[in-house]
């Protein structure tokens, strides 16, 4: 049986392979940069590429909430993507906005969060390039970050779609030799990966909050280049058709998943592989929690998450050589 036009209306996804891009903008609460200080973080925008709709949002720490890390000469540089299938949300996002505030102000770092194209409308590789071309756009204009954003200490970050998009951006960033920017570490917030198998975690949690396997067979079918099955390396990472690492300065990587998230058998393949293929992978597991629960900032797992970036960006700091 068809659905009624009305309830249609009401339907995000479609089954021919559209959105309701009218729908998906209603719900998604959008919130505007400020360049007025708020609780210690100001914001602006910056486009990249107008054409395409790359731009980003620009957190800066203004040390009103930082205490004694004032007195840090240079800040790490965070690039982020947002989750959300490929398919919707962006850095205005309320729930982004929000958690780029929050690892700005907890980490004391400047935060690039970036604005890619959307599938259904713009398929694979869209969303790597237009990853790739932030990166590159502030290779060549070091000017528009804060002057004491320390390009030899750039992170890349992302969860969920945003956590595949920077992967990805990793490896082509590797392969790209930018002459100022300088990626030491990645920062994976449950991935998402994905392939033709089903495994045990996804057949186990079945119905599992935004990650159905409904819900993820279709984001990966209006990703994927026509024709492509879901074993394609852009969803399964360390798959038949996976990038061959072994000779890349992949960085150092930080990948955090949840007990309760369908995808987690995905994203710990995802962490074994990097293993195997000679690089410095670190896994933070929290088994009571189901996909993008940091995004919600009463957790307290959500704080300990951040903290835990933290941690791994301080270290990785410390360690990386000049």
């Amino acid at each position: 049986m068809s659905s009624s036009p009305n309830e249609t209306k009401k339907k995000p996804f479609l089954p021919n392979g559209t959105v309701n891009r009218g729908f998906l903008n209603f719900i998604d609460r959008k919130t505007s940069p400020n360049a007025t200080p708020v609780n210690g973080v100001s914001t602006k925008d910056v486009t990249v590429n107008a054409e395409h709709n790359v731009w980003f949002r620009l957190f800066t720490p203004t040390g009103a909430t930082v205490g004694d890390e004032t007195k840090i000469t240079s800040l790490p540089v965070i690039f982020f993507f947002h989750g959300g299938g490929f398919t919707y949300l962006s850095p205005a996002s309320f729930a982004y906005d929000a958690v780029c505030r929050r690892f700005c102000r907890k980490i004391n770092a400047v935060v690039v969060s970036v604005n890619y194209r959307l599938t259904p409308e713009f398929r694979y590789p869209s969303q790597y390039e237009d990853g790739e071309s932030v990166l590159k756009f502030l290779d060549d204009n070091k000017s528009v970050l804060p002057e004491n954003a320390d390009m030899s200490k750039c992170f890349i970050a992302g969860d969920s779609a945003g956590a595949n998009i920077a992967h990805h951006v990793a490896v082509r960033v590797c392969k790209a030799a930018l002459q100022r920017i300088r990626v030491i570490g990645l920062v994976s917030i449950q991935p998402y990966f994905g392939g033709e198998e089903r495994t045990e975690s996804q057949i186990r949690l079945e119905g599992s909050p935004l990650v159905s396997m409904a819900r993820t067979d279709w984001l990966w079918k209006v990703f994927l280049p026509e024709g492509s099955d879901r074993d394609h390396g852009a969803a399964n990472v360390s798959g038949p058709n996976a990038e061959d690492l072994s000779g890349l300065d992949y960085p150092d990587t930080l990948v955090f998943v949840g007990g309760f998230d369908a995808l987690n058998d995905w994203q710990k393949r995802y962490y074994d592989w990097l293993k195997k293929c000679g690089k410095n992978a670190e896994l933070i597991e929290y088994p009571t929690m189901i996909h993008a629960f940091y995004v919600f900032p009463d957790l307290a797992e959500a704080t300990q998450l951040i903290l835990q970036v933290k941690d791994f960006i301080n270290r990785v700091s410390n360690n990386s050589k000049r």
